[in-house]
Formats: structure tokens, C-alpha cells, sequence
């Protein structure tokens, strides 16, 4: 009877250990935002259609280091994500190689339909830039918080790449925040009009 708990005690052991790796990187009372991302409306402007941007995006794809998003005509990318819920966005984790990785990101709250032609037209909610060693060690980035309170969408524009290189890969891409409550207003209304 010593034996049978001593299985079933172990046996949890393993799934948290497993289950605490991946999270080391998750900052501290944040999410991975993968589950809200809105997948019908993600586009990527200039990525390879063999390396497209759900290699870099998509839980499960994103893990397996024999595929990342990369680059088609020129270095740069552009790269439209809709929430399904409105979410506060803490930071980002961008993981490449060292020298195709991305190097210059700039980040657009709430910015639809930006192209390559108007995205220098507007200032970016945030910039970042990464150096190699983000790329390779796969930490979280912290972002100008208060500029994502209400997000609904985020554009990220990659500028540029570490080496200069004429394709920009991208192995991992990861976004950590938190959900936020939001009120239904055509609810709103209703109770107005009574």
C-alpha cells in the first residue's frame, strides 16, 4: 500500500517541472496572448510564402526550430495582429538567428491598414532594438506599458535585420499581457434607453 501513492505523487512532479520551463520566460503575472490572437485577420506583409508568419506565431510552430517567417524582396516585414478581446500588452519576445534576426521593431497600437508606403508616417506606440543576444536567449523584451492599455490590434514593423542581410528570419515570436474586462456598449444602451 507504501507503493501506491508513492506513483501518483510522482507522477505530478514531471508535468510541473515540464510545465515550468516554458513559463520561466513568461514574465511575472502575464500571459502568453497566443490563445486571443483574432487568427482569420493576421496578415504579414513581404514574408516568404514557404516561411510564412504562422512559423513564428503559432503555438507548436513556433517551438520547432526547423521553421521561422522570413522575409521575400528586402529585409523588412510587416506584420498585423487582431486580438479577439482587448488586451494590455507588457512585451514581446523575438527569437532568430544572429545574424538574419530582426533588429529595429517598431510597434503600433491599435493602427490598422499600414503599409510599407505610410508606416514611417506615423510614430510607433513603441521601438525596439534588439541586439543579438535577445535573439538567442529568448527574453521577453518590456514594452512602454502605459502605450498598450487598450489594444485591439498591434502592427510590428520590422525594419532591419542584425547583419544587414537581404532576408530577416524570425523563429519565435511571443507576446505576454493580460486580458482587460471590457463593457459591451450596445449592453450600455439598452439600459440608457429604459
Amino acid at each position: 500500500m507504501a507503493t501506491a501513492p508513492a506513483p501518483t505523487a510522482a507522477a505530478p512532479a514531471p508535468a510541473a517541472a515540464a510545465a515550468a520551463v516554458p513559463s520561466a520566460s513568461v514574465p511575472r503575472g502575464q500571459v502568453d496572448l497566443v490563445d486571443f490572437i483574432d487568427w482569420t485577420g493576421v496578415e504579414c506583409l513581404n514574408q516568404d510564402p514557404a516561411h510564412g508568419i504562422a512559423n513564428a506565431l503559432k503555438q507548436g510552430y513556433r517551438e520547432d526550430e526547423g521553421l521561422h517567417l522570413a522575409s521575400d524582396s528586402d529585409e523588412q516585414l510587416l506584420i498585423y495582429i487582431p486580438f479577439m478581446q482587448v488586451i494590455k500588452l507588457h512585451s514581446a519576445l523575438f527569437k532568430g538567428p544572429e545574424e538574419e534576426g530582426p533588429k529595429t521593431v517598431k510597434l503600433f497600437s491599435n493602427r490598422e491598414h499600414m503599409g510599407f508606403s505610410n508606416v514611417n508616417d506615423f510614430p510607433p506606440s513603441d521601438s525596439v532594438d534588439l541586439s543579438s543576444s535577445h535573439l538567442l536567449e529568448s527574453k521577453p523584451v518590456t514594452l512602454k506599458y502605459v502605450k498598450f492599455q487598450n489594444v485591439r490590434s498591434l502592427t510590428m514593423f520590422i525594419e532591419d535585420n542584425q547583419s544587414g542581410a537581404d532576408i530577416t528570419k524570425i523563429q519565435k515570436i511571443a507576446l505576454y499581457g493580460t486580458t482587460v474586462d471590457t463593457t459591451n456598449m450596445k449592453d450600455l444602451k439598452k439600459i440608457e434607453e429604459h
